[in-house]
């Protein structure tokens, strides 16, 4: 199965958001998707992190839907994706 590396900006907006356990209980579900938290900034209303998802193609991008399903906005760093 292809892979791919997927950049994108996750953005918790809200206090609620910034408490919710978002990343784990994507990592639950998903667990072979890995991740990598490049940069973070997060104070008690908001929290924006650059992070790096590596994996089977759907499982990226499910694992990311399960991310804005939670209320996470989720946008590309970049718009290329890389496939290997």
């Amino acid at each position: 199965m292809p892979t791919t590396k997927k950049r994108v900006w996750l953005t918790f907006g809200n206090k609620g958001l910034v408490e919710t356990p978002a990343l784990w209980r994507m990592t639950s579900k998903f667990p072979d998707v890995t991740f990598d938290i490049r940069q973070a900034s997060v104070t008690a209303e908001i929290g924006i992190m650059a992070v790096v998802f590596e994996g089977q193609i759907e499982r990226v991008e499910a694992a990311l839907q399960c991310l804005a399903d939670q209320g996470v906005t989720v946008e590309p760093i970049e718009k290329n994706i890389l496939e290997g």
